[in-house]
């Protein structure tokens, strides 16, 4: 699979030696000239069965974007993402920092299933479920058609002279664009911070979450300059994704693709010649009216193989259908096919790359389900009181002071006990009892009373029990400071 923006290169698979003579192939990128200056993209707005699939699934994922916040599974979000509290919340189950090896794997498992996927169905996750591409051609593109019209009437409102309706209609646009960009941003914030303190931040006093409110402007000012300005340049400048093609990506991946066999030579179809007469003549199917280029939000030509800016958004599969199904043609010149399936008619098989794809994603999965499976209810840290020593209570037993610290992971409150596991002893908490409301932090001072019988020497291994709801949820190890002359008789052979 050749990915490639040098028109000087011999003719490769994906642009044939039929099409070496062409002066169309690409030789810089489609949104800039040859100064570098931007171009600006007016599509066509596509239509056909591959576009209205997109649409529905777009709506489905529209849905789930923003309600998400605002689901609640067991009193939590849907998804949250907190960096400042450093609390993450996925499908209602609770993560904090030191569950970082289970989000780990589980990023490691998402991005080896993202590069298995591209290497065996390429970009289908660019050109159907990416947030970019679903607002982007789905909500801010449908609007500007509505506003100002297809793509003729677009490039005649950017240029003067400007009137009076040229005008209005850029301000409606721009004002609808920065509305929207406000209720995107919002709904990034709720992912953030919660949709209880958005919330607070829209109904309060907005001098007391000055911090909230900038955060606001600053996510309405980023989308509304990328939706509005930047566009499809997001996806060509800045995601890597594209990039990483040439690297994911081989002739057995299935693209979007032009059939070339079948398509070159190009030339016009005139009224009355039939498919036996142009074969004659060395045409193919390809009648080089460039709709697929028309709809393409990137700018490309697919007739010049896979590129970089391609994100299989399927809009020149449906314009390239229309015109075959005009000129009696079978539907398919441009398609989801592999190179190999182009050029040899082989269907899309499994390749080694594949197959270690697949062990270690199946390796990861299996991991993140054991940490997940094995996860505690309580996160347990227990430590010896810095500074303090063994003390010896009035009854003769010795005593020592430690720290604990508890996190409740659930969204229930718990009850916790501490109880000795290989000794028999006291455990007092200094203070009210464990009692930890859902995702609570709780930290208190612990004395643990033994018979100096049971004492090893200066140093004794402890085992303590963390129970709550009539189970036991952690084992905790430490040592139990005591007096050197307390070790035992050494017995001798």
């Amino acid at each position: 699979m050749n990915i490639s923006l040098d028109s000087n290169r011999p003719p490769t698979k994906a642009a044939p030696a039929a099409r070496a003579g062409r002066n169309d192939f690409r030789d810089h990128l489609a949104t800039a000239d040859a100064e570098g200056r931007r171009q600006w993209i007016y599509p066509r707005q596509p239509e056909g069965p591959w576009y209205r699939a997109r649409t529905w699934l777009s709506y489905l994922l529209l849905l789930v974007m923003f309600v998400g916040p605002f689901v609640r599974i067991n009193g939590n979000p849907l998804l949250l993402i907190n960096v400042v509290e450093r609390k993450f919340v996925i499908f209602g189950q609770v993560f904090w920092p030191q569950d970082a090896l289970i989000l780990a794997v589980g990023l490691l498992a998402f991005i080896t299933g993202i590069v298995l996927f591209t290497a065996a169905f390429g970009r289908l996750w660019c050109g159907w479920a990416c947030p970019q591409t679903v607002l982007m051609e789905m909500v801010f593109r449908k609007i500007e058609y509505a506003i100002e019209g297809g793509p003729r009437q677009q490039r005649e409102n950017a240029r003067p002279p400007w009137t009076l309706e040229k005008l209005t209609r850029k301000l409606l646009k721009h004002v609808v664009f920065f509305g929207l960009s406000f209720v995107i941003g919002n709904t990034l914030l709720a992912y953030i911070i919660g949709a209880d303190e958005l919330f607070k931040i829209i109904t309060d006093d907005p001098r007391r979450h000055l911090q909230g409110l900038a955060l606001m402007l600053l996510f309405t000012a980023i989308f509304y300059g990328i939706f509005a300005r930047f566009r499809e340049q997001a996806c060509t400048f800045i995601c890597p994704y594209g990039r990483l093609q040439s690297t994911l990506l081989d002739d057995n991946s299935i693209v979007v693709a032009y059939d070339y066999k079948r398509g070159e030579r190009r030339g016009p179809w005139p009224r009355g010649q039939g498919a036996e007469a142009r074969a004659a003549a060395g045409l193919g199917d390809c009648v080089d009216c460039r709709q697929c280029v028309a709809v393409c939000p990137t700018g490309i030509d697919i007739r010049n193989g896979t590129q970089m800016e391609c994100v299989h958004c399927t809009a020149c599969m449906d314009a390239c259908d229309q015109i075959m199904r005009k000129i009696g043609r079978p539907a398919g010149l441009v398609r989801y096919a592999s190179e190999n399936g182009i050029l040899h008619g082989q269907k899309l098989k499994v390749t080694p790359r594949m197959v270690v794809y697949s062990l270690l994603l199946l390796l990861l999965v299996g991991l993140e389900t054991t940490l997940l499976l094995t996860r505690s209810d309580l996160d347990t840290t227990f430590l010896r009181a810095p500074g303090a020593l063994f003390q010896q209570m009035p009854g003769g037993q010795i005593s020592n002071l430690y720290v604990v610290k508890l996190i409740n992971k659930t969204s229930r409150p718990i009850d916790a006990e501490l109880r000795l596991e290989n000794l028999t002893g006291k455990v007092s908490v200094l203070g009210p009892p464990l009692r930890l409301a859902p995702g609570q932090l709780s930290q208190a001072s612990v004395l643990v009373e033994l018979d100096p019988a049971q004492l090893r020497g200066a140093s004794t291994p402890l085992l303590l029990g963390v129970y709550a709801e009539g189970r036991r949820l952690q084992k905790l190890k430490t040592v139990f400071m005591g007096p050197r002359h307390d070790l035992p008789p050494q017995s001798k052979p």
